[in-house]
C-alpha cells in the first residue's frame, strides 16, 4: 500500500516538474519571440537607421543602409544638413514586416512632411542569428537618391542651411532618405525663392531643383537711385541737348529764356539674366522741356512746352558686391 502511495506521489512530482518545464519552455519561446520581434526583428534596423538620420549621424546611417553612394557632392550626408532633412518628418509610424517570396521582407514607414502624407518601404534580408535564438536583419543595398541643383548666374547656394559650391551654377548632391531638402540662394544683391523637395526612396532618377535668381530689393533700390541721380543731373543742364543725356529738343528760332527740363516719369527698371550676366532692359524716361523763343520772321516771343519720351540703355556692373550703373546714349 505504501509502495503504491509513494509511486503516485513520485508521478505527481514528475508531472509537476514536467508541467513546470513545459511552462518554462513555453515562456522562453514567448520571450524569445517577443525579444526577436522587438529588438532583433527587421523593424529594429529601420528604427536604428531613422534615429541616425534624426541625430545627423551620416556615417551610422550609411553603415546601416549599406547604400551605393553615387558620385556627387556629399555636403548633406552628415551633420546639420542631414539632421535638418530628418527634422521635417512628423507622425512617423513603422509598420509590420511584409514577407517576400525570396525570404526578404519589406518594412513600411509612413509619415508626414509639411502636412502631406508620405511613405517609404525598406527592403531587408536575413543576416544570420545572434546567440543561437535571435535572428538579425540587414538592409538590401540600393543606390542613394540624388538632387540636381541649378542656380542662375551664381556659383554658390544653400542646401538645408549648408553653404555649397555650384561650379558653373550646377551641382549634384547625394542624399539620404526619407527627408526634406531645401535649396536657396541669397546675397546682398541677388536672391532666389527657396525650393523644397521631399525625398522618400532610393532610385536612379535624380530630383531636379532650379533656383531662379532675381535682383534683391537692395539692388533694385541702388539701380533706381543711380538712374534718378543721372537723369536729375541731365535735367539741370539748361540747354536743348544736354551732354551725355537722352533728352533733346530743337528750335530754329532764338531762345530768349533759360531752358528748363523736368522729369515727368522715371524709367521702370527691369533686370534679367542673359549670357551669364545681368542686364538692364532698355529704359524710357519722359521729360518736359519749357522755354521761350523769339521767332525770326515775326519777332514774336512765344512759350514752348513739350513733353516727350526718350529711350536709352544702361550697363550694370555688380563686381565686388558693389553696384555701378553706366547709362549709354546713342545720338
Amino acid at each position: 500500500m505504501d509502495t503504491v502511495k509513494n509511486g503516485t506521489r513520485l508521478m505527481r512530482i514528475a508531472a509537476g516538474w514536467l508541467l513546470g518545464l513545459m511552462l518554462a519552455v513555453a515562456a522562453a519561446i514567448i520571450t524569445i519571440t517577443m525579444v526577436n520581434a522587438s529588438f532583433f526583428g527587421p523593424q529594429q534596423p529601420v528604427r536604428d537607421y531613422l534615429q541616425a538620420l534624426r541625430d545627423g549621424d551620416g556615417a551610422k546611417a550609411l553603415g546601416l543602409l549599406k547604400a551605393t553612394v553615387p558620385a556627387g557632392n556629399p555636403a548633406v550626408l552628415d551633420g546639420s544638413g542631414l539632421k535638418s532633412a530628418a527634422a521635417a518628418i512628423e507622425d512617423l509610424q513603422i509598420g509590420d514586416p511584409q514577407e517576400q517570396a525570396d525570404g526578404r521582407v519589406k518594412v513600411p514607414a509612413s509619415y508626414k512632411i509639411d502636412g502631406a502624407d508620405h511613405s517609404t518601404e525598406f527592403l531587408l534580408e536575413p543576416a544570420g542569428n545572434r546567440w543561437l535564438f535571435f535572428s538579425t536583419w540587414t538592409f538590401v543595398p540600393a543606390p542613394l537618391p540624388t538632387i540636381d541643383v541649378s542656380v542662375v548666374n551664381e556659383t554658390t547656394a544653400s542646401l538645408n542651411g549648408v553653404g555649397v559650391t555650384m561650379p558653373s551654377g550646377r551641382s549634384t548632391f547625394s542624399v539620404l532618405y526619407p527627408g526634406q531638402y531645401k535649396a536657396s540662394f541669397q546675397s546682398g544683391l541677388f536672391q532666389a525663392p527657396s525650393v523644397t523637395t521631399a525625398v522618400t526612396s532610393a532610385g536612379d532618377k535624380p530630383f531636379a531643383v532650379e533656383l531662379n535668381t532675381a535682383p534683391s530689393p537692395k539692388l533694385m533700390a541702388d539701380v533706381n537711385s543711380q538712374l534718378h541721380q543721372y537723369l536729375d543731373g541731365c535735367a539741370k543742364q539748361q540747354v536743348l541737348l544736354p551732354a551725355g543725356c537722352p533728352f533733346s529738343n530743337h528750335s530754329d528760332n532764338r531762345i530768349v529764356t533759360p531752358v528748363v527740363w523736368s522729369i515727368e516719369s522715371y524709367p521702370t527698371v527691369g533686370i534679367s539674366a542673359y549670357g551669364g550676366e545681368w542686364v538692364i532692359a532698355p529704359l524710357t524716361v519722359k521729360a518736359q522741356v519749357s522755354y521761350q523763343e523769339q521767332q525770326l520772321y515775326t519777332g514774336a516771343v512765344v512759350p514752348v512746352e513739350e513733353a516727350q519720351s526718350f529711350g536709352f540703355t544702361a550697363k550694370l556692373d555688380t563686381g565686388g558686391g558693389s553696384v555701378t550703373v553706366t547709362p549709354v546714349v546713342d545720338y
